[in-house]
Order: C-alpha cells, then structure tokens, then sequence
C-alpha cells in the first residue's frame, strides 16, 4: 500500500483509483449495498458460477478471472 493509512472509503477509492496495472487505470465503483450474512447458494447454482471461473494454476486461490454471463 506505500505506507497510505486507508481510515476511510473516500482515501481507499482515491488510492486504489490511482493504481495502474499495463499503464491502464481501474474503473471503480461504490456499492453501499448491504447484504445478509449466512446466505449460500445450492449446489447446481454454485456450478452455474463455478463454471465461468478460469483459475490460473500457479495461483489458483487469487489469481481468478470470471468470465461474464
């Protein structure tokens, strides 16, 4: 993180918004939506979500891409 004390949403934005990966910048958004704790999905619908994960296999834990609908 450089030393940035991230104490509020306005300085994690900023921050993660002057990031670059490949000279190109993210495009963030806020979500303030809150949701319920101890929802989980059935196994089919998991499936469904599993099967548009491409993992890398040197870091299949974080390194993962989801492919869109």
């Amino acid at each position: 993180m450089g030393g940035a004390k991230l104490v509020d949403v306005e300085v994690m934005v900023s921050w993660a918004s002057s990031m670059t990966w490949k000279g190109l910048y993210p495009i963030l958004s806020l979500s303030k939506t809150v949701y319920q704790k101890g929802i989980s999905l059935r196994k089919k619908a998991m499936k469904q979500v599993e099967s548009r994960l491409q993992r890398n296999p040197l870091l299949p834990k974080w390194h993962i891409l989801i492919q869109p609908l």
